[in-house]
């Protein structure tokens, strides 16, 4: 029952943190702290009794009539992304203490409210439970984004709204497609996904339903040519919502293409896999250039994550032990990175009511705090050796190299673009001619969270090895079932 108590707790603290809205300002956010901490202890409870792979499995009728149930499952690719999930919500709760200060009860319901389907999404093993789960934390985003965003809110807010709910539709279609496939060989009506493994099924027939589960997922992973929604939900949405939108819920994407894409559909798979890797590569380039070209901190930083992911929907469909190894490294260092990053644009638009590079520049001497930090996780960015994202490129374009050469080489020059964005980012905000501002630096609550966010990322660019070996089993367990994805898997 711990998987459940791990979706139920955010899910209360959510509409706790709603009811405390009243005269104390600070309520809600002390409740939504406490719930995500107290899902930390849940979440290792939960590891108590593994099973293989798996390490806690619950199974729960729900509505056995349409063969769905509410059946969850936690291994260690799972646990890491909740982990993740929590770390990075307590983090997007802190750092809007001072950026929210309206209606903060509605902010913060909605803020768990995408949290809980988020954590869902990662532990649902129901196909029916995980659409359920993925539209769940689709409207609290909406919301966060239309409500609390900036100038150009609404349109943002649409426009993602419009991108991931049609992508989710398409899904829809996809699972519905495949349980009527598996019925109509086995007799059996069934949305489990261990069932639903190995479903016999026509070439033709398996490459179209697996389209339909790689397009949603793709638009989620905002891999080109399904980006273009991101740089504007990125922009315009709170510092928190760009916090989670870029640590945690684009990385739903990449773990529905590793748990559900590639093992439902080996064959289309491997059939697909150029295709993919291709558009990989083009996301790390394409990504990288328009990142350099842009005038906005924030945008800047939206079009890297397209660069960053890149390399995640390559590794995935390198589908070796180095390049998933590097995918799930590459996430957790993306998440930890990237969302310094937009904690530090906040910061930025909150003290100079700007985030444009024009009116930026010589910030170091007035706010030596700020751009230290900023320096910091810009290189963390860009792969600096001894940095996470370093350690998850790597692993990826080594593992890389030996299912697709050409793939590897294309790639290895996203490195470089990188550089050449990240330092223009430092250059341009901190930089430059002295300017005397009249604004604080950062204080101790800021300092606490990137402080923690920094030895984060140190820690997993010199020691990979504890989330290498917790992801090892499920990798394992899900390349066993997806053999059949191309030669030179070691």
């Amino acid at each position: 029952m711990m998987l459940l108590w791990l979706i139920l707790i955010p899910f209360l603290g959510g509409i706790l943190a709603w009811a405390f809205r009243g005269p104390h300002a600070d309520a809600p956010r002390w409740v939504s702290i406490a719930a995500l901490a107290l899902d930390l202890p849940v979440l290792a409870l939960a590891c108590r009794a593994p099973s293989g792979a798996w390490l806690g499995r619950l199974n729960l009728p729900w509505i056995p009539q349409l063969g769905i149930n509410f059946e969850l499952g936690l291994d260690g690719l799972s646990l890491l992304l909740v982990l993740l999930t929590l770390l990075l919500g307590i983090v997007s709760v802190i750092i809007s203490w001072t950026e929210i200060t309206e209606r903060t009860g509605f902010f913060h319901f909605n803020l768990m409210m995408s949290l809980t389907g988020t954590i869902a999404v990662f532990l649902a093993l129901d196909l029916f439970l995980f659409f359920f789960a993925w539209e769940v934390m689709l409207v609290p985003m909406y919301f966060l984004i239309a409500l609390w965003g900036h100038e150009r809110r609404i349109y943002a807010a649409i426009k993602f709204f419009l991108f991931t709910q049609g992508s989710g539709l398409l899904m829809l279609v996809a699972i519905l497609a495949l349980a009527f496939v598996h019925q109509a060989k086995t007799g059996v009506f069934t949305f489990d996904y261990f069932a639903l493994l190995g479903t016999p099924m026509a070439w033709s027939t398996e490459f179209w339903i697996m389209l339909g589960f790689f397009i949603a997922f793709a638009v989620k992973l905002a891999a080109v040519p399904f980006h273009s929604w991101l740089p504007d939900a990125h922009t315009e949405a709170p510092t928190a919502g760009s916090v989670i939108l870029a640590g945690v819920l684009l990385k739903t994407g990449a773990y529905g293409l590793l748990r559900f894409a590639v093992p439902l559909f080996p064959h289309a798979a491997t059939a697909f896999a150029p295709t993919a890797m291709a558009l990989g590569v083009i996301a790390i380039i394409y990504g990288a250039l328009l990142a350099f070209a842009q005038a906005d901190f924030k945008r800047l930083v939206a079009y890297s994550s397209i660069s960053h992911l890149g390399f995640v929907l390559l590794g995935i469909y390198a589908w070796n032990a180095l390049a998933l190894q590097g995918v799930v490294v590459q996430m957790l260092a993306h998440g930890i990175s990237t969302g310094a990053l937009f904690i530090l644009a906040g910061a930025l638009q909150e003290r100079l009511h700007t985030r444009n590079f024009a009116q930026l520049g010589g910030l170091w001497a007035s706010l030596p705090r700020l751009s230290s930090l900023g320096l910091f996780f810009a290189i963390a960015s860009l792969g600096l050796p001894g940095l996470g994202n370093f350690i998850g490129e790597f692993l990826v374009l080594l593992g890389t190299w030996q299912r697709h050469p050409v793939f590897a080489v294309i790639g290895a020059f996203g490195t470089v673009t990188a550089a050449a964005y990240a330092l223009l980012l430092v250059q341009r905000a901190f930089h430059g001619q002295p300017r005397k501002i009249e604004a604080p630096d950062l204080r101790a609550r800021h300092i606490a969270v990137m402080a923690g966010l920094a030895a984060a990322i140190i820690w997993l660019g010199v020691s990979p090895q504890p989330v290498v070996d917790t992801a090892a089993p499920s990798l394992a367990a899900l390349r066993a079932s997806a053999v059949t994805l191309g030669p030179g898997a070691p």
